[in-house]
């Protein structure tokens, strides 16, 4: 309890002090945010909203999926490479 009142008075103090400083920082970053393109149509309704969102995910997990898959099978193989070169005794 000591930790987190402690903790309220030094962001009241840094708010205090820095106010300025923090409102302008939030002011651009609202600014910035407005500026970006969001994968999503604010026309639409329901799940057709969020169809280019829901598109992106699917794509990037089919390729997480992919990826996991040729890197576990180069792993495999260069295990049993390396394992049959050095069993070998020239």
């Amino acid at each position: 309890m000591a930790l987190a009142v402690a903790g309220a008075a030094a962001l009241g103090w840094l708010w205090v002090r820095q106010r300025k400083r923090v409102e302008t920082f939030l002011a651009e970053v609202s600014g910035e945010l407005k500026k970006c393109a969001w994968p999503w149509e604010p026309q639409e309704k329901g799940v057709r909203r969020y169809r280019e969102l829901i598109d992106s995910t699917v794509v990037v997990a089919i390729s997480s999926v992919l990826l996991a898959a040729v890197v576990t099978l180069a792993d495999f193989l260069l295990v049993r490479v390396v394992g049959f070169v050095t069993r070998l005794h020239l």
